[in-house]
């Protein structure tokens, strides 16, 4: 008896990819480090939820904001299984107290740079 993924885990790497706008390494690079899951087929073929390529879009946000891709993995871990709007709109809030943080830590850096001290004083 052939056991395929379970119904919710219907796309592959490559539709992945093509909806999430990243190579297909990139998709198995964010499967490897935790920010999506996917389920194997008795062919042993990755298979990925609908939310896959959300997760990865948002990925490569908050990767523009300065998170790594482990910090990443464990906000999504926060996730259900099958996120809602809302459940999103908690993640959004914590990229943007993240974006909001780092940005003034930036600007501090900069004042500091901009103060006549040494640089090897700061």
């Amino acid at each position: 008896m052939t056991v395929e993924a379970p119904a919710t885990y219907t796309l592959t790497v490559g539709e992945v990819a093509a909806a999430s706008g990243v190579a297909t390494s990139a998709v198995r690079f964010y499967e490897r480090h935790g920010v999506v899951h996917a389920e194997r087929t008795s062919g042993d073929q990755r298979r990925f939820d609908d939310s896959a390529a959300c997760r990865i879009r948002v990925a490569k946000v908050a990767q523009r904001v300065g998170l790594t891709v482990r910090e990443i993995a464990d906000i999504f871990d926060e996730l259900p299984r099958d996120p809602q709007p809302q459940d999103w709109g908690r993640v959004a809030e914590t990229l943007i107290r993240e974006a909001e943080e780092r940005t003034a830590a930036l600007r501090a850096h900069l004042d500091a740079m901009r103060s006549g001290s040494r640089l090897c004083e700061l």
